[in-house]
């Protein structure tokens, strides 16, 4: 192994296992808090990418990350769980509370449309990296918008928010300065990205160290 590759191994090893503790942590505070821990929009944009991957990824390639993708799968249904037994107290008030299930189900059927059109668009891995990384700077943002609406650290941890920051710093250096497969060299797009990601991230672990445990108002 050459140690272009085994850096790249080192990389994809470090996300494997950060994103394994953010799930199986949210699944954790999901039964504590009776609540879930990644928000929804970002969750479907997932499990969507993990669905698509975990076959298509499996059928092109097998590598450590298509192997990783079906463990966070299964970890993403539990997470998934949580979200449809304690969600519908978070959904808005201005609807009614019996739009809760057929909402969700649109924004799952939506994800799978949308992650399934890069896919086509551009083929298995720049697909899976670019919407990734998309999906991984919008969880960014709704992390820090979910730590405001619910004004505290309800259903969300330090151990989350750290491991999703290095989860997505890892892949960041893999694809926006090493070269990640299916691309011919670095990429600036998932660099800036990245970046981005961390920035928010970075943010949010910030806010939420400051955050109440309980109260709604932040501290």
């Amino acid at each position: 192994m050459t140690q272009p590759e085994a850096i790249k191994l080192i990389l994809i090893a470090i996300s494997g296992i950060c994103w394994t503790i953010v799930y199986i942590d949210g699944i954790r505070l999901g039964f504590k808090d009776r609540s879930y821990a990644i928000p929804f929009y970002a969750l479907a944009l997932n499990f969507a990418w993990e669905v698509i991957y975990s076959i298509f990824g499996l059928r092109t390639k097998v590598n450590l990350q298509t192997i990783v993708n079906p463990i966070w799968l299964a970890f993403d249904v539990g997470i998934l769980y949580t979200y449809f037994k304690c969600g519908r107290k978070y959904f808005p008030r201005q609807l009614p509370g019996s739009w809760f299930l057929g909402w969700s189900v649109l924004g799952l059927g939506t994800a799978l449309l949308v992650e399934y059109a890069f896919l086509k668009e551009v083929g298995v891995p720049i697909g899976a990296a670019y919407s990734a990384f998309l999906q991984n700077l919008l969880m960014s943002v709704l992390f820090i918008q979910m730590l405001l609406q619910r004004g505290s650290r309800e259903g969300q941890s330090l151990t989350i928010a750290v491991n999703k920051w290095i989860g997505t710093l890892a892949p960041t250096i893999l694809y926006g300065i090493v070269g990640g497969d299916g691309f011919r060299g670095p990429s600036f797009l998932i660099l800036t990205l990245g970046v981005c990601c961390s920035i928010f991230d970075l943010v949010y672990i910030w806010m939420l160290w400051r955050a109440p445990a309980h109260s709604k108002e932040l501290a």
